[in-house]
């Protein structure tokens, strides 16, 4: 009970997170092991990322080049803005932002690279002439199995890529407003009040989250069955599972952390602890995603066949096997 009251008294739990040095000088063996494991594995996941970029560059035909090296990116920046955060806690807000922008590019590449996968826009509504879209999908509409299909034309394609090319476009703009109010004593990530500029940053980027994931959703359940032999079903999984994990997770710990549920250990406060915990737990996911992503994308693809040629390979096939029972 002496112990809890010290922490709670504390003046280092309301202070602001510590520096770097504090942070170095308070490890024991422990720390500096777990600091040293997580920093090597977010040093492997870059050069991972660094080794696949080489063979997406010399493999990849050009049209897919660099979205590729965008989506499989998206782990291993996380990592590495998580092993900065970690070491230097003061830079924590500006860290989880590049993350989070680079994420939101990232949404949007994983839309253009299912339509690339396809063959391009032309391609795509080539093969999806007299087709619909389904909208009644998530994350703004799976409740409402009622709405109506919508026809698949050139309009449409372009109101996909709209509505996931605004978050990429906004959440940049939205960050460089939140370092500049930051600088000016206006924006402060712990301020959850009515009045400050965060809550509200924060609600706005949230809605402009829902509107990008939703377009992303509707073209994965038009394609995911065309391009299954192209192992889009586990890409999609992987794109999901990092938007859970560097978003969810990572707004969970902090609310925790802001509540004190999260007990300070000084040098760090309540919430500086709850960032370290997020952080570390990033680091060590983004390292696995990494390595998985790389499995899944290592691979040159070739086009996938036009419908009308699958059919004329049916057609082929059975004619020659009839010619061979009949002989």
């Amino acid at each position: 009970m002496e112990m809890s009251n010290f922490t709670l008294f504390d003046p280092r739990c309301r202070a602001e997170a510590p520096f770097s040095i504090d942070v170095i000088m308070q490890l024991d063996i422990f720390g500096i092991v777990l600091f040293s494991v997580l920093t090597l594995m977010a040093t492997v996941s870059m050069l991972v990322f660094i080794e696949e970029c080489i063979y997406i560059y010399k493999k990849v035909p050009p049209n897919k080049k660099s979205i590729i090296i965008w989506v499989t990116g998206a782990a291993p920046v996380i990592a590495t803005m998580s092993c900065l955060g970690m070491w230097v806690p003061r830079a924590t807000m500006f860290t989880d932002m590049t993350s989070a922008t680079y994420f939101a590019i990232v949404v949007f590449k994983f839309l253009i690279l299912m339509i690339e996968e396809v063959g391009g826009d032309n391609a795509f509504l080539k093969r999806s002439e007299n087709k619909s879209f389904k909208i009644s999908t998530g994350p703004c509409c799976c409740c409402c199995p009622c709405l109506p299909n919508v026809p698949i034309t050139r309009r449409s394609l372009f109101m996909l890529k709209l509505g996931s090319y605004q978050f990429a476009l906004m959440k940049l703009v939205l960050t460089i407003l939140s370092i500049v109010l930051w600088s000016n004593g206006n924006f402060s990530v712990a301020d959850v009040s009515a009045n400050g500029a965060s809550i509200w940053i924060n609600c706005f980027i949230g809605v402009l989250t829902i509107i990008a994931l939703w377009p992303v959703a509707i073209m994965f359940m038009h394609v995911r069955e065309a391009l299954r032999t192209l192992k889009m079903i586990p890409k999609y999984a992987m794109y999901q599972l990092v938007l859970i994990l560097s978003q969810l997770q990572t707004a969970i710990i902090n609310i925790l952390a802001m509540n004190g549920t999260i007990a300070c250990a000084p040098p760090y406060t309540s919430q500086s602890r709850g960032n370290l915990m997020s952080q570390q737990l990033l680091i060590v996911e983004m390292f696995i995603i990494t390595l998985v992503t790389r499995v899944l994308y290592r691979r040159q693809y070739d086009p996938i066949p036009d419908l009308e040629d699958d059919v004329e390979e049916t057609k082929t096939v059975l004619t020659s096997k009839k010619a061979v029972d009949i002989a």
